[in-house]
C-alpha cells in the first residue's frame, strides 16, 4: 500500500504545532504587572541569583584550599566547620610523585549538616597540579551528585595561582573561573553562571593562621536565571571590590552591578548588590532605580 500525503492537512498540522510551541515559550517567559514592576522584578531576581552563585562557588574556593597543607592551607572552608564528614579520598595520579593529585570530598548519600548550618551530600572532586600557594599551581573542581542544601550543584571551578614569584612572598593572587556553573532547585528553578574573577590576598601573608587571611575579589560574571515563569539573562561587574575572609562563609563587603543582557546603555533598571560594611552575616541589600531591598544570602 502506498503512503498518501495530503499537503493541506500536513501544513495545518505543522502550523498548529508551531503555534503551540510559540505560545508555550511565551508563557514560560511571561510576567504580570506593569512594565516598571516587571523590570524591577527581573533586576531583583538576576541580582539575587548572582549573589547566590557567588556565595556557593566562593565556598568551593575555600574548600579546595582547606583539605590540607599539602594541597593548600588546612582548615579553611568546610574543614573549619564540619565534624562528621566528608570522607577524604586521595589518589596520586603519577606515583610516586606527590602531584598531580586527585582529592575527592565524599559527603555520602545521606550527607551531613555542618557548623555553618548547611547540608551537603554527594562528591566534590578536585585535581591539583601543585600546592595552591605555589605560583603556577592549578586546581580544577567538578561535582558528582553534589547538593548544597537542596540545590544540585554542577559545573567546573578552576583556580590558578597567578602570583609573581618572589622571596619572601609579598603578595598572592589567583585567577578563578566558573565554567557552566548551574544551581538547580527541586522545583525546577535554576541559575546558570559563568564567572571570571581575580582574587588577591591583602592580609594574613605573615602568619600560618588561615583564619586571618583576607582577600579582594574583582571581575565579572554572566548568567541566566529561571524563577517560576520568569527567565532572565544578565551580566554583572564588581564595582567595589568584594572582600572575603576564610573565617566567614559569606562575602562581607563590596558591590556588584547587575543588568539584563543586551539592555540599553542608559537603562534605569540596574541592580546594585551591596554585601555590607564588613560584618560576617548573610544580609545584603539590592538597590534598583533608587529603591533598596533587604535580602538574605544563601
Amino acid at each position: 500500500m502506498k503512503l498518501r500525503v495530503f499537503p493541506v492537512k500536513l501544513a495545518a498540522i505543522l502550523f498548529f504545532s508551531t503555534l503551540l510551541f510559540f505560545v508555550a515559550c511565551q508563557k514560560e517567559n511571561s510576567q504580570t504587572g506593569t512594565p516598571d514592576e516587571q523590570e524591577i522584578e527581573a533586576a531583583k531576581v538576576s541580582s539575587e541569583a548572582d549573589g547566590d552563585a557567588e556565595t556557593v562557588f566562593n565556598g568551593v574556593f575555600d574548600d579546595a584550599f582547606g583539605v590540607s597543607d599539602e594541597v593548600g592551607i588546612a582548615g579553611t572552608g568546610v574543614f573549619g566547620r564540619v565534624t562528621a564528614c566528608p570522607d577524604v579520598i586521595i589518589e596520586r595520579l603519577n606515583q610516586p610523585n606527590a602531584f598531580p593529585v586527585r582529592v575527592t570530598l565524599d559527603f555520602g548519600t545521606t550527607g551531613c549538616v555542618g557548623r555553618d548550618g548547611h547540608y551537603r551530600r554527594g562528591k566534590v572532586i578536585t585535581e591539583y597540579t601543585n600546592r595552591l600557594i605555589i605560583p603556577g599551581a592549578m586546581a580544577t573542581t567538578t561535582f558528582d551528585g553534589f547538593y548544597f542544601d537542596s540545590i544540585h550543584v554542577e559545573g567546573t571551578h578552576k583556580i590558578k595561582n597567578t602570583s609573581v614569584v618572589a622571596t619572601p612572598v609579598t603578595s598572592r593572587q589567583f585567577t578563578v573561573n566558573v565554567i557552566n556553573g548551574k544551581l538547580t532547585k527541586p522545583n525546577g528553578n535554576y541559575i546558570e553562571w559563568n564567572s571570571e574573577k581575580i582574587i588577591t590576598q591583602i592580609e594574613g601573608l605573615g602568619t600560618n593562621n588561615p583564619l586571618d587571611d583576607i582577600f579582594r575579589v574583582e571581575g565579572s560574571s554572566r548568567g541566566k536565571v529561571r524563577r517560576d515563569n520568569l527567565i532572565v539573562l544578565w551580566e554583572s561587574r564588581i564595582t567595589e571590590p568584594l572582600i572575603k575572609r576564610f573565617n566567614c562563609h559569606w562575602i562581607v563587603k563590596g558591590k556588584v552591578r547587575t543588568v539584563r543582557a543586551n539592555a540599553s546603555a542608559n537603562t534605569p533598571w540596574v541592580a546594585v548588590l551591596d554585601f555590607g560594611t564588613g560584618n560576617c552575616d548573610n544580609q545584603a541589600t539590592i538597590t534598583i532605580n533608587g529603591t533598596t531591598y533587604q535580602i538574605t544570602l544563601r
